[in-house]
């Protein structure tokens, strides 16, 4: 396989750090890494693997043209500034951000789920990565939606702080560590108190009292996998440093047992089942921190429902829930597309 160009814009952050250490783990062939950032971060040195340094470069002043795939991590204003043109100048824009998931020209891809959607990149050299409380519950809906067709999912999620970056972590270790010396609790990343709390609000509220993320989980559900399913969410900030979980109800179409539902996860791609009916049988996010996997645990009938199911799923956010899954979506590039 050939080397390619890359880049990645927000390189300093969170997210972009987990890119550059994902695809040095899984050796993607790069042939020249670029780090970019906002002009105060130039200059800054980032680690590519465990030998390379690479100095952080300003994004406003970067030319795009030989770049092969870019990965964009930097926050919606930003992709919207940069991504359209990096596009036309022939760059694969692989975006982590919510601003173009819901354009039609644009594929919105979990390579596990819908890998066929890749195709529609060619429209505008832009690909779209799913939020990341999204794609762990789409992977693990896919194989139950090939045998019993879902209708409904009513899914209430616990996301850790990391989910609204590397600030955000550190005000709950701040806000932590006030509690236990008697010291002023600062808040300026949430609004509540972080610290020994949960807060039922991620993202602006819209007209109808639902939040962004909870639209967002609804609308990119349909858009991935089927859009006659019906989606509802209530997204809980939990004061977690890494890893997503949610608790999902199911109802289908058709009969599935607990155990049908549970075969038919075992074989999924990208996905690992943990399901015990004892103390230790389930996973945690603690547990997943720094792991590929989507874990499913407390796989059960709803006897409440017609065709129900419940159960739990934990990711770690910053894996599989952003940079894992757009470095997948760069290998299927490299494989089928970018010859």
């Amino acid at each position: 396989m050939k080397g390619y160009k890359i880049a990645v814009v927000g390189a300093t952050g969170a997210v972009g750090q987990e890119v550059l250490k994902t695809l040095a783990e899984r050796a993607f062939p790069v042939s020249d890494m670029v780090a970019l950032a906002s002009a105060r971060s130039a200059g800054k040195e980032v680690s590519f693997g465990e030998d390379d340094i690479v100095t952080v470069q300003d994004l406003a002043k970067y030319d795009f043209k030989g770049t092969d795939i870019c990965f964009s991590a930097a926050g919606a204003k930003v992709s919207a500034a940069f991504a359209p043109g990096a596009g036309k100048a022939g760059c694969v824009v692989l975006d982590k951000t919510s601003y173009f998931r819901m354009d039609p020209d644009i594929p919105l891809v979990v390579p596990e789920v819908n890998p066929q959607a890749l195709a529609q990149y060619t429209k505008k050299n832009i690909v779209a990565v799913p939020n990341c409380s999204t794609i762990p519950m789409v992977m693990a809906l896919k194989p139950l939606h090939d045998i019993a067709k879902v209708t409904r999912v009513v899914v209430a999620t616990y996301q850790s702080v990391s989910g609204a970056g590397r600030d955000a972590m550190d005000e709950l270790f701040n806000q932590t560590r006030a509690v236990f010396v008697n010291d002023q609790l600062v808040r300026e990343q949430f609004k509540k108190q972080i610290a020994f709390n949960v807060i039922p609000h991620i993202d602006e509220f819209m007209e109808d009292g639902t939040t962004k993320e909870e639209w967002k989980m609804a609308a990119e559900t349909k858009k991935i996998l089927d859009p006659k399913i019906k989606v509802t969410a209530t997204c809980v900030r939990v004061p977690v440093f890494v890893g997503h979980a949610e608790a999902v109800n199911v109802e289908f179409e058709k009969p599935i047992s607990a155990a049908e539902a549970r075969a038919a996860l075992k074989k999924a791609p990208g996905v690992i089942v943990i399901d015990h009916h004892n103390e230790e049988g389930f996973v945690t996010p603690v547990e997943v921190a720094g792991e590929d996997a989507v874990y499913v645990s407390r796989i059960r009938e709803d006897s409440t429902v017609d065709n129900g199911l419940n159960m739990w799923i934990v990711v770690d956010n910053l894996r599989k829930g952003a940079a894992l899954n757009a470095v997948q979506i760069a290998e299927l590039l490299a494989k089928e597309y970018l010859k």
